[in-house]
């Protein structure tokens, strides 16, 4: 939403990661912060440890391809890379992380700390590159990632994927992407970049602090909301700020869904996973919501945050991503 961030350029997806201590027991969500400029101080005394990726080694036992072409975005072939456990003997679930940058930035590759160490846990992981806002406006992005979760399914076999156990996790505006693909059933979204008629259902959604609702006051005046729905106004096209907003596509058959998100978020107000989270509860859809108090957008790049993230992450995968049937779409 706004372009500040709380831990500013710097620190976001572009540092990379390096691996975080798995744990037998839920590790605590550490204390927070009154607000992002205590946030700030902390990092710059070092009191808050940042996950250190530059350089993420892909372990022996992960295949990692890069650069599969799994359809088109208008002219342009569109992209990602694929992280494969070694030594699997049957098809399993995958992941599609969705890397996040304000649908005006951002990269594939920002996401790969969790596809290595979700390979390494034993899922095909996968992270793919989507048309971004100056490319072309929603519904584009959108498109292209339900695209990949078609191209997933289509090349199921090939890579030892169960096409009935596939999950979406995104970060920021990736989040609001995740939630579009798992929520939204409209055909006009499927888009035509490959594997037609191949359904880009879902078994279950995590969201890192994406927009929930582009029709609240607060998204309305934000520029990049704006600049993403193509530079319309809302009073100019409210039915297109509706398609886009994940909240608007909600039924009682959506997939289970995890949410993060931090309570002192100047960029996507804590508002918009409480009204998701409520959502869910009233639909009586699975869900957890892990609301971190004092901690802000970009939150999972501290160390003890991140600790807590995979655990809950890994509960939930384990739990979702049983042997289900998707429903056609």
């Amino acid at each position: 939403m706004a372009e500040k961030t709380l831990l500013t350029a710097g620190i976001l997806w572009v540092m990379g990661f390096a691996s975080t201590v798995g744990a037998s027991e839920a590790p605590p969500i550490p204390p927070g912060y009154p607000n992002e400029a205590a946030v700030m101080a902390a990092i710059a005394l070092r009191q808050i440890k940042l996950i250190d990726a530059k350089d993420i080694v892909v372990p022996a036992d992960v295949e990692e391809k890069l650069g599969v072409e799994y359809g088109r975005g208008g002219s342009h072939p569109l992209l990602l890379d694929l992280y494969m456990p070694q030594g699997r003997v049957k098809a399993g679930p995958v992941i599609l992380f969705i890397h996040g940058g304000a649908w005006k930035g951002g990269k594939r590759g920002d996401m790969k700390f969790y596809c290595v160490k979700f390979a390494e846990k034993g899922f095909v992981t996968a992270t793919a590159s989507y048309r971004l806002t100056q490319e072309a406006p929603f519904p584009a992005a959108v498109e292209d990632v339900k695209c990949a979760v078609r191209w997933l399914r289509a090349n199921a076999a090939a890579y030892q994927i169960d096409p009935n156990r596939i999950a979406v996790s995104g970060n920021s505006a990736g989040g609001h992407l995740a939630l579009m693909v798992g929520y939204s059933d409209d055909p006009s979204l499927e888009g035509a970049g490959g594997n037609p008629g191949v359904s880009s259902r879902v078994c279950a959604v995590v969201d890192f602090y994406g927009p929930t609702d582009l029709t609240t006051e607060y998204a309305r005046k934000q520029n990049l909301v704006t600049d993403f729905l193509g530079g319309k106004t809302y009073e100019e096209a409210p039915e297109v700020y509706k398609q886009a907003s994940p909240m608007c596509h909600l039924t009682k058959d959506d997939p289970p869904t995890l949410i993060f998100q931090g309570t002192i978020d100047s960029l996507v107000p804590v508002a918009q996973a409480d009204a998701l989270a409520a959502k869910l509860e009233e639909l009586g859809i699975d869900h957890v919501y892990e609301r971190y108090e004092g901690w802000p957008h970009a939150m999972d790049v501290a160390e003890a945050v991140n600790r807590r993230c995979v655990y809950q992450m890994e509960q939930f995968f384990t739990k979702h991503l049983e042997r289900r049937q998707p429903a056609t779409r």
